[in-house]
């Protein structure tokens, strides 16, 4: 297993970048660990295939270091960083069988014969593969194409890394969670560092222990999902992950109140933090932290009920509160209607105070008396 580094990451496809803009890779300081699964996330144009491209040696940054357990691999080719690839469409020989797709790899490396056999039988029982090895590649689903195709990144034993990139954009719907599921079992039982790119948060959260988050060629947040969910970094983080998206209020302070909507919560010693920024100021928190009460100045958000979304064992209840909407996620058995006035509670361990982009570090205690 290989430590990977990215240190001071840029890249541009122009030629001569002049602005921030021109960088389709804006500056990266990564360490991609051993033994974990990681997930490149964000939508189009983010700049992730551009980073794994850069990663397996298919492009060459304009700017900074590429290094593989400290040695610098940056102008090394592809074929030189003994890295692993699976693409969105599942590159094997059709006219071969599965056994001689996953073997052809150790054969070009001339690995005995017999090492090659127990290397390829054990790939494919991980795989789901041993009933097929026989068959001709040719005729089989997609989805089991996929599989060999990763089966020939992992065959090889030193290999410091499997870099996929959207590897389940063509599978059929009903085979992605088979073999989601295969991925999360074989990087788990034979800890290879896998990094997976997609725009699917739901795969991300459920394949990676860590999630490298992309928007505008910027990493704007690496954490685990749990932290993510939990704790943006960053407003593009609240909004693209989670279901649905983090809310986001204009607030402003007032004294030694943070202002949101109709409401006012005590700041309780943070006010000096907050007055520091010239950034204008958000109210975050997600859905699934807030609930419906009855009126408690100082701790709950007055507003409107404007459209009520029935998903059978929970509801999704928009507020107008002031002129911004907010989402809350409850339990079906609550009831609300449009035109209803009602009190948001949120849960003061989850509120947050985001200046411009960037969320501002409050103590944890800041909104803690809200019980």
């Amino acid at each position: 297993m290989t430590e990977i580094q990215m240190k001071n990451l840029r890249h541009s496809y122009y030629p001569n970048p002049k602005t921030e803009d021109d960088y389709a890779l804006k500056s990266v300081d990564l360490t991609w660990e051993e033994g974990l699964a990681y997930a490149l996330l964000g939508p189009s144009g983010s700049g992730k295939t551009t980073m794994l491209n850069i990663l397996s040696g298919l492009l060459t940054a304009s700017e900074g270091q590429v290094l593989f357990d400290g040695r610098d691999v940056t102008r090394l080719d592809a074929r030189d960083r003994n890295i692993a690839q699976v693409f969105q469409f599942p590159v094997i020989y059709e006219t071969m069988t599965v056994g001689e797709n996953l073997a052809f790899p150790l054969k070009t490396r001339k690995v005995p014969a017999a090492q090659i056999k127990d290397r390829v039988g054990f790939i494919a029982e991980e795989l789901g593969l041993t009933a097929l090895l026989g068959r001709k590649a040719r005729g089989l689903s997609a989805e089991q194409k996929q599989r060999i195709s990763l089966g020939r990144g992992l065959v090889r034993e030193d290999v410091a890394a499997i870099l996929l990139d959207e590897p389940l954009t063509v599978i059929d719907p009903a085979e992605k969670m088979a073999l989601r599921r295969t991925l999360k079992s074989v990087q788990l039982h034979l800890g290879v560092k896998l990094i997976y790119v997609t725009h699917d948060q739901h795969e991300a959260m459920t394949l990676a222990d860590r999630v490298v988050v992309m928007d505008d060629g910027e990493v704007v947040q690496v954490g685990s999902p749990e932290e993510l969910f939990e704790n943006p970094a960053h407003k593009f983080v609240g909004y693209f992950i989670g279901t649905p998206g983090m809310n986001f209020v204009d607030c402003a302070l007032d004294g030694s109140d943070l202002v949101v909507g109709n409401a006012r919560f005590a700041l309780n010693g943070a006010v000096q933090t907050l007055a520091g920024t010239s950034k204008p100021l958000s109210f975050g928190i997600r859905p699934d932290f807030l609930s419906l009460s009855e009126a408690r100045p100082g701790r709950t958000i007055p507003g409107t009920v404007t459209r009520v979304e029935n998903h059978g064992d929970e509801q999704i209840i928009a507020v107008d509160v002031g002129g911004a909407q907010m989402l809350a996620r409850v339990e079906d058995h609550v009831r609300a209607r449009a035109g209803e006035n009602v009190h948001l509670n949120p849960d003061p361990q989850a509120m947050r105070v985001f200046a411009g982009q960037r969320v501002v570090d409050l103590p944890r205690n800041t909104f803690g008396d809200l019980t």
